[in-house]
């Protein structure tokens, strides 16, 4: 706000008193003016700098937050995993423990059918030999010869 630079007309003890008057009062508003828009910036600038305080405090707060977050993120990360790592393990054990009882079974029941086996054989070779005996037995079995049925029929013939 430059305004040119005021003139007044010279008088006989100085200058023009009224002219001088109006030039202060002028200024002086302008001075008023001036003073009351810097208690207003100043008033803007005292507001924006606790609004920035508030902010830097919410930004902090957030920082801290998130810092928290990841760290429980990490930690829940790294719980989840060990808990991964566990099932794994159990499950490798429970599964060695499965195929160990399989294999005993197997075992158990190989054992039993090799004795079946053995036992079915016995049986096969005692049944065999039975039965050759039985068929020696039939064929040195003689039947007896049978009658003529001649003298059947004679005998028939006189009895009636």
């Amino acid at each position: 706000m430059s305004s040119p630079r005021p003139t007044f007309r010279v008088m006989k003890n100085g200058y023009d008193r009224f002219a001088v008057d109006d030039a202060v009062d002028r200024y002086a508003a302008q001075v008023d003016q001036l003073e009351r828009r810097l208690a207003q910036y100043e008033k803007q600038l005292s507001e924006t700098n606790a609004r920035l305080i508030q902010l830097q405090a919410q930004y902090q707060n957030l920082e801290n937050s998130v810092e928290a977050q990841r760290a429980a993120a990490d930690s829940i990360a790294r719980l989840s995993l060990r808990e991964a790592n566990e099932i794994i393990d159990n499950a490798r054990k429970n599964a060695d423990s499965i195929i160990h009882e399989s294999l005993v079974t197997a075992r158990l029941i190989l054992t039993d059918l090799s004795r079946l086996y053995g036992d079915a054989d016995t049986v096969k070779t005692a049944t065999r030999a039975r039965l050759e005996g039985l068929i020696r037995e039939l064929d040195e079995f003689d039947l007896p010869k049978m009658p003529d049925m001649r003298w059947l029929e004679e005998a028939e013939k006189t009895m009636r």
